[in-house]
């Protein structure tokens, strides 16, 4: 079968830092699914683990962690789908990734697509879509009943990421008003259109804009950018007992004492901790992408899809790691068909 994937870790504007390959179809076994690859999200994730590093593969490394297909096969414990589902999901770091014709992955980690997208729409979607949920309502511990969140805010901090975009959306479902960063003019129409209340330039002073409007300090903040950046500010605007969760690992020390006397709670989302654990509650992203593909279809939460490419291959590969990298991309770039 057609994969992409790397043999050695090389910066992207090298041409076999992503390789077109031939590899051995997989098989289902236990509670693994073999899906038929329709489509696949890009994602940080994808270019950091390709990032130059003195380390050669023997075996190629298949990257990719957000796809959109159809069940081809089952294993023979699987009880949650059957073969011709279509299905949408986001996979695991232990695995080989969904960046190939076909994909193993556990059921527990796969969602039903979203009867009301195309398959490259649906891909935009678990990852971020995962990371934004648990972020909000497992880490955060934001209640989803919008009454209680009447009188409550909340800073996503990289409004028009791929996350960013799904959290604003989630955020305004449970009733908080939602001020988001945006630092160029199409970003801050792509989270306006998202649906946030305010939107500040996080290139600038953030606690003064935020002031401008009336607003001296939120009561949760997310943080999907840089976390050594915004460290100290987070401090000034965040509310006594606030809560703050954060997506990208500091590349620096952090001076936790800054929060100390705010009693903050501080916490870190990584979608990847229950699938690398294998933890007992790992059928929850099951459960998660299953109730997000409801709010899809009854139009309450819509795609983050930004740009598509095709076909699935090397070249379009290493375009959207370039993009990515560069840090120019709105919402999700997806690539459809092999």
């Amino acid at each position: 079968m057609k994969a992409v994937g790397l043999h050695k870790y090389l910066p992207i504007e090298d041409p076999e830092s992503l390789l077109d390959l031939e590899i051995g179809k997989p098989v289902a076994t236990g509670r693994d699914l073999l899906v038929n690859v329709k489509a696949i999200g890009v994602n940080p994730v994808d270019y950091k683990v390709r990032s130059p590093k003195d380390k050669i593969e023997g075996v190629p490394k298949i990257l990719g962690w957000d796809v959109a297909g159809i069940v081809e096969e089952v294993g023979k414990d699987v009880s949650l789908f059957k073969a011709g589902d279509e299905v949408y999901y986001s996979g695991t770091m232990t695995r080989q990734g969904g960046n190939s014709e076909f994909h193993l992955v556990d059921e527990r980690l796969v969602g039903k697509k979203p009867g009301s997208l195309s398959f490259a729409e649906a891909a935009a979607l678990p990852l971020t879509t995962i990371t934004a949920y648990e972020g909000l309502f497992t880490r955060l511990g934001i209640s989803r009943n919008a009454e209680q969140n009447s009188d409550r805010s909340i800073l996503i901090i990289g409004g028009a990421g791929g996350v960013g975009s799904i959290a604003i959306q989630l955020a305004k479902l449970a009733g908080l008003k939602v001020i988001a960063t945006a630092s160029r003019p199409e970003s801050a129409r792509w989270i306006k259109e998202l649906g946030a209340d305010n939107i500040v330039d996080h290139s600038k002073d953030i606690a003064e804009q935020l002031r401008e409007f009336g607003t001296d300090e939120v009561d949760y903040i997310f943080n999907v950018n840089n976390t050594l950046q915004y460290w100290k500010v987070m401090s000034e605007v965040i509310a006594p007992q606030g809560k703050i969760c954060m997506i990208v690992e500091a590349a620096g020390d952090l001076n936790f004492n800054l929060f100390k006397n705010k009693s903050v709670t501080i916490s870190w989302e990584l979608m990847f901790t229950r699938s690398t654990y294998q933890t007992t509650d790992m059928i929850e992203q099951h459960n998660l992408l299953n109730e997000v593909s409801g709010l899809v279809d009854s139009g309450k939460i819509k795609t983050t899809l930004g740009d598509t490419l095709s076909p699935i291959n090397a070249e379009n590969l290493r375009i959207a790691h370039a993009r990515l990298e560069s840090g120019s991309a709105i919402g999700k770039i997806v690539l459809k068909n092999f």
